[in-house]
């Protein structure tokens, strides 16, 4: 089971640090991806980390301002998001999937947690 938290009201060029805390033995066992979705759009591919944390790949859209890291023995991924602009405003959410290696295809991963909203304002 997979548990977003961290989001909330900030403003445009500050920073936040988000997580996604799992429950269970295996969460080593799982590459992570992080999505968003803001109003009226598609799910979008943000950022990934493979079951390591050796390997991370972001999106264009925040590639520079967003750094992936995660804690196995605490079970816990964090996207930290600087530079925060107003169209990072989305409900963001934690995946997971049982491979090495995370993908930016949000249909290939095998849970999903409840998301948390992030607004950012001017």
């Amino acid at each position: 089971q997979l548990q977003a938290s961290g989001g909330g009201l900030v403003q445009a060029g500050d920073s936040l640090r988000l997580s996604c805390a799992a429950s269970g033995r295996t969460f080593s066992s799982y590459s992570l991806g992080w999505f968003r979705q803001a109003p009226g759009k598609e799910r979008e591919f943000a950022a990934a980390i493979n079951r390591s944390g050796g390997s991370t790949f972001y999106a264009d859209s925040v590639k520079g301002r967003f750094t992936i890291s995660r804690d196995n023995a605490k079970n816990t991924a964090y996207p930290q998001m600087n530079s925060l602009k107003l169209e990072d405003t989305a409900v963001y959410y934690c995946a997971a999937r049982v491979r090495d290696t995370a993908t930016m295809k949000y249909a290939e991963y095998d849970y999903w947690g409840q998301g948390t909203l992030v607004t950012v304002s001017s």
